[in-house]
């Protein structure tokens, strides 16, 4: 897999998923701390002209920054898990987001980003139909694909009960809920279920949902970019769970408790 970009080149290369590496001639410290970071790692570096790094990086145009690399699919720390993993390596209280039919690769990209800057433990997301994390989602995540964990699934209905069962609540988003999203309790183990912008959650997998929420709208638009909206409810979750537990901003409150609610 290709990715491009200073950020989520380095990210990568922390993560040490970087098989291979071509920079061009741009003379910048950070691209000489990409190129010092892979000769520690003994990374494979070639220097090639812009007019290559264009052709690598796969799309005209593209802000690669003049640095492509070479990763590999399964980091250490981060990559492809089994939904049975993923729970696994959860904390007690995990906060996970599920992605039902999320194609653009901008808005996969900055909803990882969104999940690494929260805390969030991992993202699940179908098999097929899912925009690949390299390239431009990789780029739009500023490396962050680099480090959360991902658990490809065949079905996401069916993954929602598989979540129930292993005492995930699960919390979908939708412009026509009257039920508002900071009215949920986040301090429980929760799952943010978020659909495409163009026709939102599926019916199975919205009605597997235990809870479906909203964003209330007071302007003009009817509805927020599904990144955007991500991040909002995420970050309700972060400020419970901080609260809760009495931490400080910026540290983690995953072993946040509270008591548990009553699935029908």
């Amino acid at each position: 897999m290709i990715i491009y970009g200073i950020n989520p080149v380095l990210e990568a290369l922390r993560a040490r998923r970087v098989a291979g590496l071509r920079v061009s001639s741009r003379a910048d410290n950070r691209v000489r701390q990409i190129e010092q970071l892979a000769a520690d790692q003994g990374v494979p570096l070639r220097r090639v002209s812009g007019e290559e790094i264009e052709r690598a990086a796969g799309r005209p145009g593209s802000r690669h920054q003049g640095v492509v690399a070479d990763v590999t699919d399964t980091p250490a720390s981060a990559g492809s898990h089994g939904l049975d993993d993923l729970i696994a390596v959860a904390p007690a209280i995990p906060l996970l987001v599920v992605l039902d039919g999320i194609e653009d690769p901008q808005n996969v990209g900055a909803i990882f980003r969104t999940v690494d800057a929260a805390g969030g433990h991992g993202v699940v997301r179908q098999s097929r139909h899912a925009a690949p994390l390299g390239g431009a989602a990789a780029k739009a995540s500023a490396g962050a694909v680099a480090h959360v964990k991902v658990a490809d699934v065949v079905n996401i209905a069916r993954s929602l009960e598989a979540l129930k069962e292993a005492g995930v609540w699960t919390v979908g988003l939708a412009g026509d809920s009257p039920t508002r999203y900071d009215e949920i309790d986040y301090t429980l183990p929760t799952a943010l279920v978020v659909g495409s912008e163009g026709t939102g959650l599926r019916r199975l997998v919205r009605e597997r949902c235990d809870w479906v929420v909203s964003i209330p709208m007071r302007g003009h638009v009817e509805s927020l970019n599904v990144s955007v909206a991500t991040g909002i409810v995420l970050f309700e979750a972060v400020r419970q769970r901080q609260k809760a537990s009495g931490s400080a901003p910026g540290r983690s409150a995953s072993t946040a408790g509270a008591g548990r609610r009553t699935r029908d």
